[in-house]
């Protein structure tokens, strides 16, 4: 059995730890206030944007742009947004098994895998897991703006049009509530057909004003009206595709940042209360021994004034 010393020892230390999380829980609550309303605010417009122009997108697959054209790279380039602090249950590990353990991801091969992190510990991480880590952009987890998502994009859009990747992807935490977040890889391009599916509503009225405007000759083979661009589709597209990959990288970013405030904040709140829990039951042992040596002490005083009388 652990001495008095021993366990009051225990027991400062688990006080003091109790005191870290607590501060780091208030921390986190404030700083979750504060990116929970820039995400919620942004989320209409991030999901907006994600429906609005890979419909746009998906329906100007006739028109030759070098932004549309899927080529025969085999290459992916994965922007990666985690943390760049630990302490956040399991934010970062989640957000890494998009990449590392996804069915989505089972047929990926490692060296057709390009990582462009946005945080510490995913690009550590995925690094250990022998990935290839292109960029490392850790600074914009801390404050994202529109414009580190727009030199995000710069670059890949750079290198999706030379060739050199083949699709771009965004793997980040989506922020549903304050207990609720969910690990998400997206496909930013090329557009696939999940990314451009409408609700039905949305269809119909696509129908009706496609049935206002022409006739069913004008659609293309798969029953979807063409886009037509004014004064040209390559400089129309020259404008959507650029602010479409960076809203939905900075719409990641910001989802990003309030889902691990969230995480980090009931990972402190469990740690506060399972430390309270543990000094609860310290306590009840120090008394017990306390106890035991107080029993003991009287016990060798009154066998020792026996023994003298």
């Amino acid at each position: 059995m652990a001495s008095m010393r021993d366990i009051k020892r225990r027991r400062t230390s688990i006080q003091n730890t109790q005191q870290i999380t607590k501060a780091m829980k208030l921390v986190s609550t404030v700083r979750l206030q504060r990116s929970k309303t820039r995400a919620e605010r942004s989320r209409a417009y991030f999901k907006a944007m994600q429906k609005t122009v890979s419909s746009i997108l998906e329906r100007s697959k006739n028109i030759i742009h070098p932004l549309l054209q899927e080529n025969a790279s085999s290459k992916k380039a994965v922007v990666m947004i985690s943390s760049n602090r630990g302490l956040a249950g399991g934010f970062n590990s989640n957000v890494i098994k998009l990449i590392t353990r996804n069915e989505a991801t089972a047929d990926w091969k490692k060296e057709d895998v390009l990582v462009y992190a946005i945080g510490n510990k995913g690009r550590d991480a995925l690094n250990r897991y022998g990935y290839t880590i292109m960029a490392s952009e850790p600074d914009i987890i801390e404050e994202p703006l529109y414009t580190d998502a727009q030199r995000v994009s710069e670059l890949l859009l750079d290198k999706y049009a030379k060739g050199e990747i083949g699709e771009i992807y965004v793997a980040y935490t989506e922020f549903k509530n304050t207990v609720t977040h969910i690990p998400t890889l997206m496909r930013v391009l090329p557009v696939s057909d999940e990314a451009a599916h409408m609700g039905e509503s949305e269809a119909e009225m696509l129908a009706a004003g496609a049935s206002d405007q022409g006739s069913d000759s004008a659609k293309g083979s798969s029953g979807v009206a063409p886009m037509n661009y004014e004064p040209s589709d390559e400089e129309a597209l020259g404008l959507i595709i650029p602010k479409y990959v960076s809203s939905m990288i900075f719409g990641a970013l910001t989802q990003s940042i309030a889902s691990e405030n969230g995480a980090r904040m009931q990972a402190m709140d469990n740690a506060t209360n399972n430390a309270e829990d543990m000094i609860q039951s310290l306590s009840l042992q120090y008394n017990r021994a306390r106890q035991g040596s107080i029993t003991q002490e009287l016990t060798e005083i009154i066998a020792g004034a026996e023994a003298i009388s």
